[in-house]
């Protein structure tokens, strides 16, 4: 599956922004996608996943009950809507897909994604 990832920005504090992230190439439908972010000098962190079928949605702690993740099946566009932005959101965001169609193991880890997007900046000021 190729990414392409969009909507990141610069926004104030309290603020929000939705990322999109187009996919092309495989079956799109048959994949669970995930966000992921990194901010300068950390590792990669899970942000949210939303799978395949049910579109079941799964979020870190960090940013439940502030950001949505959603899929358009017909268009094969993953978004992130991300409401009440604090400066510790800052970071580049990826998009990416499983490494496996109808994957159903652990969200949460980047070992088990495979095709990642170019990723898009989000910069929150306070």
């Amino acid at each position: 599956v190729q990414l392409q990832a969009s909507g990141g920005g610069l926004v104030q504090a309290g603020g929000s922004l939705r990322l999109s992230c187009a996919a092309s190439g495989r079956n799109f439908g048959r994949y669970t996608m995930g966000w992921f972010r990194q901010a300068p000098g950390k590792e990669r962190e899970f942000v949210a996943a939303i799978t395949w079928g049910t579109y079941d949605t799964y979020y870190a702690d960090s940013v439940k009950g502030r950001f949505t993740v959603s899929r358009d099946g017909v268009e094969s566009v993953v978004y992130l809507q991300m409401n009440s932005l604090k400066p510790e959101d800052t970071a580049l965001y990826y998009c990416t897909a499983a490494r496996q169609e109808y994957y159903t193991g652990t969200y949460y880890s980047a070992a088990n994604y495979g095709d990642w997007g170019q990723g898009t900046l989000v910069t929150v000021s306070s």
